[in-house]
């Protein structure tokens, strides 16, 4: 039921006003404080409302506020600059978005121009938009029927998820790169669409065997298919390293960046790519975009990713991460309804389960215990049906993150009951 003027995704009973944001807090309109273990979905990586990124917003306010999509500016020269300096040498272009649906949307076509193939191969539960192509990647038939037919050519393959398999790590790995070999083996592929290892965006936070994205990238480079890395949710130092990417070192063809990239201060994303790729579609793929990297949004991204290197705010993430992670393990090993723990860097995963042999999730427990936690001052997300998607700010100090851990871990136990 739709109870004011605004369409939410959901009708859930959560939905609340924000008052106010600052640092690891948010407030609601009843001044109800409440530590923020969401980041607004991998968002604010460093804290609501930067005092470096206002600032650096406010003085591109007296400069200029937008340009249309046939010019360039000076903020998005060196934003442009900053960024590609910033990455693996051969991601050196870039196409200008508002966010992370048209991000993907662009690397989908570019990839489709440059290879002229048309198929597409995600993986199945993973998010990379809103569009009807970026649907298309991860969501399954049933979630999508009301507005189906989706787009054409997408074909979906079984993430390796750790915790899902009772295989070893290799023996998973190896299983996983005998299936994709065969599907890329007909060299009909435009593109596979992942993430680095681990799911962000579906809320699951399931963990890849180690490798998963070097084996995609020697196969994809094998049989000349793009490898599209979505770098959304494990971008800006979320995962323990300043990009995904640089987990197992992994140059990809294209990556696509959003949510993180301006902490939330203006609506930008990027699609990044080679020379030699961008060269050869951009008058074919459509790169456009009437408010991609307004000056303003440029100022935001640029002093966001210089705090990001200034600080190595991605040391912090991995310290933070294992903690936190090592923390909640000691805390509810004994607790029978807690399956697992994981995650990379400061994206933590906690499963909820009915049971730990057949690790059916616990949705009735994952709604008890986020709805306590936001009561008691903790704000939670995750998949909606057992999983905790743990997104603190990078930034949070060890006493503040206690202090979330303890909540937790009591309203965890006291629902377990």
């Amino acid at each position: 039921m739709i109870n004011n003027r605004i369409i939410y995704t959901t009708s859930s009973p959560w939905i609340f006003n924000l008052g106010k944001a600052e640092g690891c807090f948010i407030w609601d309109d009843t001044d109800h404080k409440m530590l923020d273990f969401t980041c607004g979905w991998n968002v604010t990586n460093l804290g609501w409302n930067h005092p470096e990124i206002l600032e650096a917003v406010r003085k591109q306010l007296d400069i200029n506020t937008y340009n249309p999509m046939e010019t360039t500016d000076p903020m998005q020269a060196a934003y442009a600059q900053e960024l590609t300096d910033s990455l693996p040498a051969g991601l050196d272009v870039i196409g200008r978005t508002t966010g992370g649906t048209e991000s993907n949307e662009e690397a989908i076509k570019t990839a489709r121009a440059f290879t002229k193939r048309k198929k597409i191969i995600g993986f199945v539960d993973t998010y990379h938009g809103q569009s009807y192509a970026d649907m298309s990647i991860g969501y399954r038939p049933e979630y999508v029927s009301a507005i189906a037919p989706m787009a054409p050519e997408f074909y979906q393959i079984p993430y390796p998820a750790l915790y899902r398999s009772d295989l070893s790590e290799e023996k998973l790995l190896g299983d996983f790169t005998e299936v994709l070999e065969k599907i890329l083996m007909n060299e009909d592929v435009a593109a596979v669409v992942c993430e680095a290892g681990i799911v962000t965006g579906w809320g699951t936070t399931s963990v890849a065997p180690k490798g998963f994205l070097t084996s995609i990238r020697e196969l994809t480079k094998k049989y000349g298919t793009l490898l599209i890395l979505d770098e959304v949710g494990t971008g800006f130092s979320r995962c323990g390293a300043l990009f995904g990417m640089n987990i197992e070192q992994v140059i990809p063809d294209i990556a696509t960046f959003a949510k993180g990239i301006s902490n939330g201060t203006a609506a930008i994303g990027a699609m990044v790519t080679s020379k030699k790729i961008g060269n050869e579609v951009y008058d074919k793929a459509n790169l456009t975009s009437t408010f991609g990297w307004t000056p303003l949004a440029c100022a935001a991204a640029l002093k966001t990713l210089q705090i990001h290197k200034r600080d190595k705010v991605w040391a912090t993430s991995t310290i933070m991460g294992s903690y936190l992670k090592e923390t909640l393990s000691n805390e509810l090993k004994d607790n029978p309804y807690v399956g697992n723990i994981d995650g990379k860097g400061l994206e933590i995963g906690l499963r909820l389960v009915t049971n730990k042999e057949t690790k059916e999730d616990n949705g009735e427990l994952y709604r008890n215990v986020l709805t306590t936690a936001r009561k008691k001052g903790l704000l939670l997300n995750g998949s909606g049906d057992g999983n905790i998607q743990l997104m603190p700010p990078l930034v949070i100090e060890k006493t503040i993150l206690d202090q979330g851990i303890e909540i937790l871990v009591d309203v965890i136990k006291e629902h377990s009951k």
